[in-house]
C-alpha cells in the first residue's frame, strides 16, 4: 500500500534531515533582512544599491579605458555580457545599410548638393567592418555592461554614481540609471550569469575586447633586478632604480614581516649587475651575507679597531663646487656632530665652534686653498685642544673631552682606516650604546658621502633603522641633505624603519618619502595602518592587503605605479639571505660537520 504524497513527504532520512537543516541555515545567514524595490534604487538590509547600464560608445575606444572605472576604491558588483551575433543577419544589414547610404549620397548628388563627410564616412565604415567579418577578422556582439554599486546611505549612493558617471563621461561613455528595473539590474550583476536587463549596444571584436576588466599595473622592464611577483596578475616585477628621477627607496614594515630578507635579496641581484652597496646594520642583520659573499664588515665601536675620522675631508672635483664651498660644506656638516654629540649649542657656541675648526685644519697647515693635498687630518683631540685655548671654548671642550680621552675615547678620535672599495661594505654599530647609535650614523653617511664624491660609481646605501637619525634635527637635516642630493652622484638611498610613526613625527619624513622614487610596504600594525595610509594616500583595499599579507607579501610602488608584491628567493638565494635563527643555527652546524669531515 503506497503512503499518501504528505506523508511521504515527512518520511525523509537523518542524513538527508542534517543537510537540510544546515541548508537551510546557510541561506539565512548570507540572506539580507530584507529587500526593499525603489523606483532608482534597493535597500538590501542596511545597505543601499543601484545599478547603471552603458548606453553608448564614442567612435574610439582606447585600450585599458575600463580600468579607470575597476580601479575606483567604492563597492561595486560589474557583469558584462557578450551575446554574439549571426553573421549572415549581421552582413545583409551590413549590406542593406550601405545600400541605403549609397542611395542617399546619390540623391544629394543628382541635387548638385555639396557632398556630405558624414555619408561618405559611414559608408566607409561599413564597408570597412563588412570586408573584416567577411575575412574573419572581426564578429560583432550585442554588449551588455552594467555596474551595481553599494552605500550605506542614499546620500553616499549618488556619491558614487556622480564618481562613476563622471569618470565614463570624460571618455565620452555614456551611462544611465536602470530605474523601474533594478532589481533586474541587480540580478544580472550576480554571480549567476543571466542577462536580465538585456540592454546591450552592438560592438565589434576590437572595441569589445577594451573591456577586458582584469587589467593590472606592469611593473616589468627591459632592464634592472626582480623585486617579486606581481600578485594581481603573476607577472615578475623588474625594475631598475635608476632610470627613475632619483634611486631613492623607502621600506616601512613591522618585526618579522620580511623587510630584511627582502633588501638583502635587492642586494644580491643588485650585486650581480655591478652595483656596489653600502649599509648601515644597527642589529648586525647583514653581517652573514657580507661574509658568505666576500664582502667587508666593519664593526663601529668604542673598542673596535675599525675607526672613521669624521675630520676627513672630501675631494673637489673640477666640475663641482669650488675648494672654499667645499670646505665651508665639511665645516658644517662637522658643527652639525658636534651638535649631535653635546645634545645642542647655543648661537655663541656654534659661532665659537666654527672658528675652533677652522683653526684646528690651520693646525695641520690644511686650507681651502690646499685642501686637495695628501694630508693627515686633525682628530677630535686637536679640535679640543684649539677650544681649551679659545675665550669661551672652555665648556665645550671639557664636554669633549669623553670622546676624546674618557669612555668614548676610541669612537671618534682615530685616524680612519676603512676602504669602502669593496663590492658590498657594511657598517655595524650593534654594540654602541643607544645615544651613540645616532652619531655613529651621521658619522658612517657622512663618511660615505665624503668617499663616493671621490669615486664616482653605481651605488646604494641602505640605512636600516633609519627613524635614529630623524629623532635629531641635525642627523635627519644631513640625511634629507644626501637624500636630495644622492642622484648627483649615482647614488640611490634605501631609507628602513619599523617605527612609522616617529619617522613620519619628523619633519623630514614626509619629504624622505617624496624624494622617493620607489617604495616597499609590508605588513603593517593596525595602530600605524591610518598615519601610513595617509603618508602614501593609500586606498582602503591597499590598506587591508598591508593589514593582511602574510610575511614576505605587501605593496611595491614605482612613483604612481602601484601593484601588490610577493618576495620569492631561490634556494641558493633563501641560504645566503635568510635572518631566521633555526636557519642559520642549521647552516652553521652544517659547516661544522663538513669542517670535521674533511
Amino acid at each position: 500500500m503506497k503512503l499518501p504524497f504528505f506523508s511521504r513527504k515527512k518520511q525523509i532520512k537523518p542524513q538527508e534531515a542534517i543537510y537540510t537543516e544546515a541548508f537551510s541555515t546557510l541561506q539565512n545567514l548570507i540572506a539580507p533582512a530584507g529587500l526593499e524595490i525603489n523606483t532608482n534604487y534597493l535597500k538590501l538590509g542596511e545597505q543601499y544599491c543601484a545599478t547603471l547600464f552603458v548606453l553608448t560608445y564614442p567612435d574610439y575606444l582606447a585600450s585599458n579605458w575600463f580600468s579607470s572605472v575597476i580601479n575606483l576604491d567604492e563597492s561595486f558588483n560589474i557583469s558584462i555580457f557578450f551575446h554574439p551575433l549571426d553573421i549572415n543577419k549581421v552582413l545583409r544589414n551590413l549590406r542593406k545599410k550601405s545600400a541605403e547610404i549609397q542611395a542617399q549620397i546619390n540623391i544629394e548628388a543628382e541635387r548638385g548638393l555639396v557632398r556630405n563627410p558624414l555619408l561618405e564616412a559611414a559608408l566607409s565604415n561599413v564597408e570597412k567592418l563588412r570586408d573584416t567579418i567577411q575575412q574573419g577578422s572581426e564578429r560583432l556582439f550585442d554588449v551588455g555592461v552594467y555596474i551595481t554599486f553599494f552605500s550605506n546611505s542614499q546620500e553616499g549612493l549618488s556619491k558614487v554614481e556622480s564618481k562613476i558617471r563622471n569618470i565614463l563621461e570624460q571618455q565620452l561613455i555614456y551611462a544611465k540609471p536602470a530605474v523601474f528595473r533594478e532589481f533586474e539590474g541587480l540580478e544580472s550583476t550576480m554571480p549567476l550569469g543571466v542577462n536580465r536587463l538585456l540592454l546591450t549596444t552592438p560592438l565589434n571584436s576590437q572595441p569589445a575586447s577594451t573591456l577586458f576588466p582584469f587589467s593590472s599595473l606592469d611593473l616589468s622592464d627591459n632592464k634592472g633586478i626582480l623585486y617579486g611577483i606581481n600578485i594581481h596578475n603573476n607577472s615578475l616585477i623588474i625594475f631598475d632604480r635608476f632610470s627613475l628621477p632619483n634611486a631613492n627607496m623607502v621600506v616601512f614594515a613591522q618585526t618579522g614581516a620580511g623587510k630584511s630578507y627582502a633588501i638583502k635579496l635587492e642586494i644580491l641581484r643588485s650585486l650581480l649587475l655591478g652595483t656596489n652597496i653600502l649599509i648601515i646594520d644597527p642589529e648586525n642583520e647583514y653581517q652573514y651575507l657580507a661574509e658568505s659573499i666576500g664582502g667587508s664588515y666593519f664593526n663601529i665601536a668604542v673598542a673596535s679597531e675599525d675607526n672613521i675620522n669624521p675630520f676627513e675631508l672630501p675631494l673637489v672635483k673640477e666640475d663641482e663646487e669650488t675648494n672654499e664651498e667645499v670646505f665651508r660644506n665639511h665645516v658644517l656638516s662637522l658643527i652639525g656632530l658636534i651638535k649631535l654629540m653635546l645634545g645642542g649649542l647655543t648661537p655663541q657656541e656654534e659661532l665659537i665652534l666654527d672658528q675652533a675648526i677652522i683653526q684646528t685644519y690651520a693646525s695641520r697647515d690644511i686650507f681651502p686653498e690646499n685642501m686637495t693635498e695628501q694630508k693627515a687630518p686633525p682628530l677630535m683631540e686637536d679640535l679640543e685642544n684649539v677650544l681649551e685655548n679659545i675665550e669661551g671654548g672652555e665648556d665645550l671642550a671639557a664636554k669633549l673631552y669623553k670622546f676624546t680621552k674618557g669612555t668614548y675615547a676610541g669612537f671618534l678620535n682615530k685616524q680612519s682606516n676603512i676602504d669602502i672599495n669593496n663590492r658590498l661594505v657594511v657598517f655595524g654599530i650593534r654594540e654602541l650604546a643607544d645615544e651613540l647609535r645616532p652619531i655613529a650614523m651621521y658619522v658612517v653617511l657622512n663618511y660615505i658621502w665624503t668617499m663616493i664624491k671621490k669615486d664616482l660609481r653605481k651605488r646604494i646605501a641602505i640605512i636600516d633603522e633609519g627613524w635614529w637619525l630623524l629623532n635629531h634635527e641635525e642627523s635627519a637635516s644631513f640625511l634629507f641633505s644626501l637624500i636630495k642630493r644622492a642622484r648627483k652622484y649615482y647614488l640611490g638611498v634605501t631609507f628602513i624603519t619599523q617605527d612609522i610613526e616617529d619617522a613620519l613625527a619628523s619633519p623630514y619624513g614626509k619629504p624622505i618619502i617624496t624624494n622617493s622614487s620607489l617604495s616597499l610596504l609590508l605588513r603593517q600594525s593596525p595602530a600605524n595602518i591610518e598615519i601610513i595610509g595617509k603618508a602614501l594616500n593609500l586606498t582602503e583595499q591597499e590598506k587591508t592587503i598591508l593589514l593582511q599579507s602574510p610575511v614576505g607579501t605587501g605593496l611595491f610602488f614605482a612613483q604612481e605605479k602601484h601593484a601588490a608584491i610577493q618576495i620569492v628567493a631561490s634556494y641558493a638565494e633563501d641560504q645566503i639571505i635568510t635572518s631566521n635563527p633555526a636557519q642559520l643555527l642549521a647552516i652553521k652546524e652544517a659547516k661544522k660537520q663538513l669542517k670535521s669531515e674533511s
